[in-house]
């Protein structure tokens, strides 16, 4: 026994002519917005609303940066500016003009190093120790 598998899930159907039900909802939706400001506030009051409204629907409807649609964008801008955020990290610099930056030794053992000069040892420096025995370790390879 045979299914017919539906493909091609993501494309919506073009119902009112070449727009989608959403496309023609966003350009009905203008449409309809203006017209209400060109009632309420006359032409010459209302025809600056009216631009916005009209450009902010066109774009709605055929403006598709990275071939998504242009609410996605709008979304994700909204949910940018509305939450909180969160910085994880943030450089904190304690070094005078002449101080140069220390240069470790790659030869030797560098935990004995890092002990002896008083460096701690954080979770990147710890991760990159770890890769490098990892990376160096001659006995793994073998």
């Amino acid at each position: 026994m045979q299914f017919q598998v539906p493909q091609f899930l993501e494309i919506e159907d073009k119902i009112f002519g070449p727009f989608t039900f959403r496309e023609f909802a966003y350009l009905a939706g203008g449409a309809g917005l203006c017209f209400v400001l060109y009632k309420l506030l006359g032409l010459f009051w209302g025809i600056i609303p009216m631009l916005l409204i009209a450009g902010f629907s066109l774009a709605l409807t055929f403006y598709k940066p990275n071939n998504k649609p242009f609410i996605n964008m709008i979304e994700a801008g909204f949910k940018y500016f509305s939450q909180s955020k969160l910085y994880i990290w943030k450089k904190h610099v304690n070094k005078t003009k002449n101080e140069k930056p220390e240069i470790m030794n790659i030869g030797g053992n560098k935990t004995q190093m890092m002990s002896e000069n008083g460096v701690r040892l954080n979770g990147s420096r710890l991760r990159d120790l770890a890769w490098s025995l990892d990376v160096l370790d001659l006995k793994k390879q073998k």
